[in-house]
């Protein structure tokens, strides 16, 4: 089965390490969600872009770490699977489960299109932007339904703070690569899946 074949690329070092990064991201969430309100409230845009610029971080920082494609797919599903199941933090029902993983099969595709693994500052941007503009565009096609300009400053939000999201993970994956605990990413620009 595919399912199978996809999981069985994984060890079990990196499930550990998918299982850990996605229930951080939704640890994270309650923190980050009222903060970015405060934030974009008086803007009029939509909390969840600034929100999930930094929310992406987490995405990108396991993909980053386990160094495989897919990583991303993966987190994007259990956390779609851990909010699905606790209802915790405004579950959107069985579309949580696209508006999870979408953005990190977005990850997995930009990082696969460009050949890198967020091996460096420019495509650990890219790959929060993109996961970002993703979830942004699917939570305004689900619930928002923004006309075109408030929709085009959302993303154009969407965009900054999910790169910003992508750096920061990036320089977390550089602390921890001194630290001799990454060593299988990172190395000097390019890394080929």
């Amino acid at each position: 089965m595919i399912w199978q074949k996809f999981i069985a690329r994984f060890s079990v070092l990196d499930l550990i390490t998918i299982a850990m990064i996605s229930a951080m991201g939704i640890a994270t969430k309650p923190i980050i969600v009222p903060i970015a309100h405060i934030i974009t409230g008086p803007l009029l845009i939509p909390g969840g872009v600034v929100a999930g610029g930094f929310y992406m971080m987490w995405p990108v920082l396991g993909a980053g770490l386990v160094g495989k494609g897919g990583a991303a797919t993966l987190i994007g599903f259990v956390q779609a699977l851990l909010i699905f199941g606790t209802g915790l933090f405004g579950s959107h029902g069985v579309m949580t489960l696209v508006s999870y993983t979408l953005p990190g099969v977005t990850i997995d595709l930009a990082l696969w299109l460009i050949r890198h693994r967020v091996c460096c500052l420019p495509c650990a941007f890219l790959a929060g932007m993109a996961a970002n503009i993703c979830g942004a565009t699917l939570v305004n096609i689900l619930f928002f339904r923004l006309p075109l300009v408030p929709l085009m400053l959302a993303l154009t939000v969407a965009a900054l703070s999910g790169g910003l999201g992508g750096i920061i993970a990036y320089k977390v994956l550089l602390q921890l690569k001194k630290t001799g605990l990454v060593q299988k990413t990172l190395d000097d620009g390019n890394s080929t899946p």
